[in-house]
């Protein structure tokens, strides 16, 4: 059975649930969240996007993203899939909340309140193959540079994010 994601209106009140690939076939508004994991350095992790993902495959992004299925609460689906994906086990806190809206390829759309969660781990992360390929640490700096000279290596909800200036990195960097 495919996934079911939770409709929420601007408020994130939940209006209904529906099927994952309709939901982004339509662009409606959904809940999501975005995990941002720094380092003791200040550096984020970023995650190459599996060649095979429905959309954005082979972008750079944020260290991890995802759904809480109907009936699970937002932190809890976030540890859940930090842990598929990336292998990691940290606390994570919420960082604040944003709605977008971005145009994907193939006619999909993500439109997201998207809850924002930051955490702090050291730890290699443990790539689920299926979800990620690569992944590597960057100093803000970096990241910046890098997003402005190729904005198409980067998934659209890490460019949005940046762009609305919600992601701050620690110690400066």
């Amino acid at each position: 059975m495919e996934d079911q994601l939770i409709l929420v209106n601007e408020n994130d009140e939940i209006v209904g649930v529906g099927p994952k690939l309709q939901i982004h076939r339509e662009g409606l508004l959904h809940r999501a969240f975005s995990i941002f994991i720094f380092n003791s350095l200040g550096e984020l992790l970023l995650q190459r996007r599996a060649l095979t993902k429905y959309h954005s495959p082979g972008l750079w992004s944020n260290t991890c993203c995802g759904h809480p299925s109907p009936g699970e609460h937002v932190l809890f689906a976030a540890q859940r899939r930090l842990g598929v994906e990336m292998g990691l086990h940290c606390q994570l806190e919420a960082l604040g909340s944003l709605i977008y809206r971005a145009d994907l390829q193939n006619g999909l759309v993500e439109h997201e309140f998207d809850h924002l969660l930051v955490g702090r781990s050291d730890l290699d992360p443990i790539l689920n193959i299926e979800e990620a390929i690569a992944w590597r640490r960057v100093p803000s700096v970096t990241l910046e540079h890098e997003v402005h000279d190729r904005p198409s290596a980067f998934t659209p909800w890490l460019r949005i994010i940046m762009d609305a200036g919600l992601l701050q990195f620690p110690n400066g960097n």
